[in-house]
């Protein structure tokens, strides 16, 4: 078994001891994501969808850099800080994923900072890019 990290394009600061995304075996594994702008560290506040959106665009930048895709997302874990925002998360969410989309969990968490949301991803390396 061999690892490989993936880092995130744009991070210029530390935000603790993980790696953005780790591949191993065909699968790359995403660290939890959120709305914090990796130039500077700081929060990028706003809507859950606002948040939603910053936190998508994460991913999305470490799966380009490991050669993959929302498309290739086989599973998400999802925290919001307010569950009664989900309708408000899912609708975004839904837009980000195409069908099929990825097996997810999702729950209510404390969440660092007084974030809105932190999603990670598991995802399949398509085959040619192995």
């Amino acid at each position: 078994m061999s690892k490989q990290e993936v880092l995130h394009p744009d991070k210029q600061v530390s935000t603790g001891a993980y790696s953005a995304g780790v591949l191993c075996d065909g699968w790359l594994y995403i660290s939890g994501q959120g709305p914090v702008d990796l130039a500077t560290g700081e929060i990028k506040r706003g809507s859950i969808e606002e948040e939603t959106r910053y936190t998508l665009a994460h991913i999305d930048k470490i799966l380009k850099a490991a050669g993959c895709s929302a498309s290739d997302v086989v599973k998400c874990t999802c925290h919001l800080a307010d569950i009664d925002e989900f309708d408000r998360f899912n609708a975004v969410y839904a837009e980000y994923f195409p069908p099929i989309r990825p097996a997810r969990t999702t729950v209510q968490s404390v969440l660092w900072g007084g974030i809105k949301v932190e999603i990670d991803a598991i995802a399949r390396i398509p085959e040619g890019k192995r």
